[in-house]
């Protein structure tokens, strides 16, 4: 099979322009860091400028266009496109704080309370058996599942590492040691029915969640209104996610679990640098 492609009668490739809601003070930010490393490492020549390069990154997030598209608006090869742009992210993801870090600075503001949580990316599927492990019964998808920190007013805090999106909070919770953290830090949990478990501590625990009904054992009415009184608790938490998920490149992931929890905490860095409740 024999595949030709067009090419404009200028010779000149076709370059797709979007808008993008990006302040200034985000797009100095990220070139400042760009100008940095590059002071860093010595190096004083690139074909384009940081405030260009700068300004790839956030559209490549944002649109999720493909670095081919980009290059041609740039006049430079895709290949450097993808090396930049990842070197951007990279120094992005970078600044996300840990979660020592995290909880620490949110006591010394004054917080008293995170919301866990999680979100699934829908990525592609697998082939093989290696599937399985990235399917969510759930939500009846392929994905990756990022566990995550809100503070109280509904700003992202911390998110893990990609995790298999077969996973449960559970598992998460433990695998992180949220319970341990937040008892060394002070602050304490409000969390889900789907948090039930991880605190080693039953009777003075950190992590608050509801009551669970089983067949043999019913909540009393305190209890089912304490379950009542939780959503409301934790309804900040719906806006954690709200920005990071309207960009385009998480519709669908194409990339693997580690690249793929360097483009969400680079997403949480510049979310903070725009956002804030």
């Amino acid at each position: 099979m024999n595949t030709t492609r067009s090419e404009p009668a200028e010779g000149t490739p076709l370059a797709c322009q979007c808008a993008l809601p990006l302040s200034r003070q985000t797009l100095t930010y990220v070139a400042g860091l760009l100008r940095g490393r590059l002071k860093k490492i010595g190096s004083r020549w690139r074909k384009l400028p940081p405030g260009k390069i700068a300004l790839i990154v956030p559209a490549t997030l944002r649109h999720d266009r493909r670095l081919a598209g980009m290059a041609g608006g740039s006049s430079v090869p895709a290949s450097t496109t993808g090396r930049r742009a990842w070197e951007v992210t990279g120094l992005l993801a970078a600044r996300a704080p840990r979660p020592d870090r995290a909880l620490a600075t949110l006591k010394r503001e004054g917080g008293e309370v995170v919301l866990p949580d999680g979100t699934l990316i829908p990525a592609r599927r697998r082939t093989g058996t290696a599937n399985r492990k990235n399917y969510n019964g759930k939500h009846k998808t392929h994905g990756l599942l990022f566990p995550a920190l809100t503070g109280e007013t509904g700003n992202l805090i911390w998110i893990s590492s990609a995790r298999r999106g077969a996973a449960s909070e559970i598992t998460t919770a433990r695998r992180d040691h949220h319970a341990g953290r937040l008892r060394t830090a002070g602050p304490g949990a409000l969390a889900g029915l789907g948090f039930t478990g991880p605190d080693p501590d039953p009777g003075d625990p950190v992590i608050i969640t509801g009551c669970k009904s089983t067949r043999t054992s019913k909540t009393t009415p305190a209890q089912r209104q304490a379950n009542q009184a939780l959503p409301a608790a934790r309804a900040p938490v719906g806006h954690g996610f709200s920005d990071p998920r309207n960009r385009r490149i998480l519709t669908r992931l194409r990339l693997d679990p580690a690249r793929a929890a360097i483009v969400l905490r680079a997403l949480l860095v510049l979310t903070r640098q725009h956002t804030t409740r």
